[in-house]
């Protein structure tokens, strides 16, 4: 159980450093320019918080057990690459679909994103699964 857990831990926290960066400094200036007039003053952090914990979870039930016997996290990497890629364009295009004036680069932008984040956030969780003993 404490590999699953240690693993899960690696996965989640680089997902939320590196979406902080993101979201914080990259894209920022992004999501002000495309979407600022619908962002809210504050955030929900219950819902920010069930967010990454769902998400964290889906990217190890997903990307890195079917990999669990496998060395290397390159499969794991790419199996979590497609989930997210699926997860943010479900999003994205539901948003370009539905919302008025939703900017298209906006969507390319998160859904790049979202496919790369969760790649690298899987490969370093698989890489933890490797390297923690059962």
């Amino acid at each position: 159980m404490t590999k699953y857990a240690i693993t899960y831990a690696a996965t989640f926290v680089t997902m939320l450093a590196l979406d902080l960066l993101w979201l914080g400094v990259i894209a920022k200036p992004i999501y002000q320019a495309g979407i600022g007039h619908l962002m809210a003053e504050r955030f929900n952090v219950p819902v920010i918080v069930f967010f990454y914990v769902m998400f964290a979870a889906g990217l190890v039930v997903f990307g890195i057990l079917p990999q669990a016997g496998t060395p290397g996290f390159a499969k794991a990497a790419a199996m979590a690459a497609l989930f997210g890629f699926f997860c943010y364009a479900t999003y994205d295009m539901t948003n370009l679909a539905t919302l008025k004036g939703w900017p298209l680069g906006l969507s390319l932008a998160d859904m790049a994103w979202g496919t790369l984040v969760s790649a690298v956030s899987a490969g370093v969780g698989k890489w933890v699964w490797d390297k923690v003993a059962a």
